[in-house]
C-alpha cells in the first residue's frame, strides 16, 4: 500500500503550533486553537481585458502557482467610461483548501517569499480585525514554477489568508509560528 504525503507544515502546525498557542492563550480546548481555513488567490486582468491571449497566459500562470484552475471573473455590468463590457473577463480566483492549502503557504512562507528582491519581512498590520491576513504579491516570478523566459508580462495578485482566530493577535501568532516571515 502506498503511503499517504503529509505536508511538513500541516505536521508542524499539529505537533508544534497547537501546543505553543494553547500555552501563549491559555485555551481550555484544543479545539479552540486557531486553524487555517483556506487561501484565497485573486489576479486582476483589467490591462488586458481586450487580448483573450494575454488573458489565458495570466490563467495559466496563476493555475500554475496554485496547483488548482482558477474561476474567471466577469464584469457584472457594462461601465462606459472603463471600455468595459457586461460578461468581459477582468480577472481570475482560486480558493485553496486541504492538502493544496498547505502546500501553497508552505511554498510560499519557504520558497517565494525569500525570492523577493531586498526582502526585509511583510507587514504585520494586514489584518482584517477578523483575524484574516491579506498579503499582495508584486510579481509572479517569485514563484519557482513561473520561468521567466516564457512570461509574457510582469503581474502581481493578491493572496488572502483566512483563518478561524478571532482576533488578530491570534491570527498574527498563528502565523508566525507557521514562519511567516513578519517585519521587526
Amino acid at each position: 500500500m502506498a503511503e499517504q504525503y503529509v505536508n511538513r507544515l500541516k505536521v508542524r502546525y499539529d505537533s508544534e503550533v497547537v501546543p505553543a498557542l494553547v500555552k501563549v492563550f491559555g485555551y481550555e480546548n484544543v479545539m479552540q486553537v486557531p486553524k487555517l481555513e483556506k487561501i484565497t488567490l485573486n489576479m486582476r486582468l483589467g490591462d488586458v481585458k481586450d487580448n483573450s491571449k494575454s488573458v489565458q497566459i495570466a490563467i495559466a500562470e496563476l493555475e500554475k502557482i496554485a496547483g488548482q484552475k482558477p474561476v474567471e471573473t466577469k464584469a457584472k455590468k457594462s461601465v462606459a467610461n472603463f471600455k468595459v463590457r457586461e460578461g468581459m473577463i477582468l480577472g481570475a480566483a482560486v480558493t485553496l483548501r486541504g492538502e493544496r492549502m498547505w502546500n501553497f503557504l508552505d511554498k510560499l512562507i519557504s520558497i517565494a517569499l525569500p525570492r523577493v528582491r531586498d526582502f526585509k519581512g511583510i507587514s504585520g498590520s494586514s489584518f482584517d480585525g477578523r483575524g484574516n491576513y491579506a498579503l499582495g504579491i508584486k510579481e509572479q516570478l517569485i514563484f519557482p514554477e513561473i520561468s521567466y523566459d516564457q512570461i509574457e508580462k510582469v503581474r502581481g495578485f493578491d493572496v488572502c489568508i483566512v483563518t478561524t482566530a478571532k482576533t488578530d493577535e491570534e491570527a498574527k501568532e498563528l502565523l508566525k509560528q507557521l514562519g511567516m516571515p513578519f517585519a521587526k
